[in-house]
């Protein structure tokens, strides 16, 4: 099987010899949500005084990973891949990818059997991957699962490849992974009633990323959205403009949306948003495109509230949307309904607004009573979001996470221990 040179290059020593394996594969360190949720909950696993030493699989999308990513301290990257090949020798190189990041592991000097810890995200766990890595370390594995999809969600329903896929990866997590790290408490009681050793671990956000509070225009000038993401069928954007066309003549041109993640002619296809309202309200709309990290951080800074609908199903209720902590940490009040754990962490009137609930009436009544704020309510809201903040910092994290991740407790070849891990986590974040 052809490797490329990102491959053949064979990586530096590693001064201090890492204890905890992170595997990857996707545009790490600063590719997409997923991609922060492995770098941040790296930074919270990491043991005092070792780095943690990630294994990025660059995704075969005809780009290359970055010569010299900035990274954090000790967090220790080797990026494998990076060229485009054709579907077979795609399959091959995933179906390779244990026994490939072994051979990283060889030529960085890392002795496989000195690792105390392996965290690899759900995507990437199968039988394979278990077997490999639990013969070479014998070290706990843990998984970490941030979503449980729904048949609902897919045109062909349990038919659907990548349904079936994510499924049987939930089965063999719950029956073979040492560990696992959930995004809610949903799924977190779905492991621990397969008796796995689990603990709850929300998106995570590094606060230093937020020094700058939020600034945007008085509230006089009229209300300012932001929705930043690939909505897909999951977040229900027509729903927020049905709620502004709902508003009077007058609010409704007091309230522009901004949405960062794709552009206005591929809004049919990746979100639920019709023609006919993007028609309607196409003055009360930007949108940005695919933007860079930085642009959306800085456009956080500039809105009144980042807004957020989901509806009432089963994937709503087991993830855990990572926008809600990036808004929060940027000072920016939220505009949602409560679904899955938000609401230990958004109060009505406190870090945002509440909606009763997902439809289009529920968000014109939230703008209503957004427009109705003056300025000096809206900073005691971006404080209380700011402080809020606070619980999903990757340094609160770091005592219970490494120590999950890279401690002593459930060793591969012992019993795993019944977990009470949802509500001590439960403990730290509140």
């Amino acid at each position: 099987m052809p490797t490329s040179p990102a491959e053949d290059a064979a990586p530096p020593p590693c001064a201090t010899p890492p204890r905890l394996l992170a595997l990857a594969a996707f545009r790490f360190p600063h590719g997409d949500a997923i991609s922060n949720r492995l770098l941040q909950l790296a930074r919270s696993a990491t043991p005092p005084g070792t780095p943690t030493l990630v294994v990025n699989d660059w995704p075969d999308d005809g780009t290359r990973p970055p010569a010299d990513p900035p990274l954090p301290p000790g967090v220790r990257l080797i990026s494998l891949g990076g060229g485009a090949h054709g579907p077979l020798a795609r399959w091959l190189r995933r179906r390779a990818r244990p026994l490939r990041v072994l051979t990283a592991l060889r030529r960085a000097g890392v002795r496989p059997r000195d690792l105390t810890g392996v965290y690899l995200p759900l995507s990437l766990w199968d039988l394979t991957t278990w077997a490999v890595f639990r013969s070479a370390t014998r070290c706990p594995v843990t998984v970490d699962v941030l979503e449980r999809h729904d048949p609902e969600q897919f045109p062909r329903g349990r038919l659907t490849p990548y349904f079936l896929r994510h499924r049987w990866s939930l089965f063999l997590a719950g029956r073979l992974a040492d560990r696992v790290i959930a995004v809610s408490e949903t799924i977190a009681g779905h492991f621990v009633r397969c008796d796995r050793p689990t603990l709850v671990v929300p998106p995570q956000v590094d606060l230093a990323e937020h020094s700058a509070p939020a600034a945007p225009p008085p509230l006089a000038e009229g209300v300012r959205l932001l929705y930043a993401g690939s909505a897909g069928p999951k977040d229900l954007l027509s729903v927020v403009l049905a709620g502004v066309r709902g508003l009077p003549r007058a609010e409704r041109d007091r309230v522009h949306l901004v949405i960062a993640g794709f552009d206005r002619d591929r809004a049919a296809s990746l979100s639920d948003l019709d023609e006919g309202l993007l028609t309607e309200l196409a003055d009360r709309i930007t949108f940005l495109g695919r933007v860079p990290r930085d642009r959306v951080l800085a456009e956080l800074r500039r809105s009144h509230f980042s807004v957020l609908v989901r509806p009432l199903a089963g994937y709503a209720q087991a993830g855990f949307p990572s926008k809600v902590p990036e808004s929060l940490a940027a000072g920016c009040p939220v505009l949602l309904n409560s679904t899955s754990d938000l609401g230990r962490y958004v109060v009505d009137g406190r870090e945002g607004l509440v909606l009763a609930g997902p439809t289009a009436d529920d968000v014109r009544n939230g703008l209503a009573r957004a427009l109705a704020l003056d300025d000096a309510a809206w900073r005691a809201m971006s404080r209380a979001a700011r402080e809020r903040a606070g619980s999903f910092d990757y340094r609160l994290w770091a005592p219970v996470v490494s120590a999950f991740v890279a401690g002593p407790g459930a060793a591969p070849d012992g019993a795993p221990a019944r977990s009470a891990s949802a509500a001590s986590s439960s403990g730290v974040s509140r």
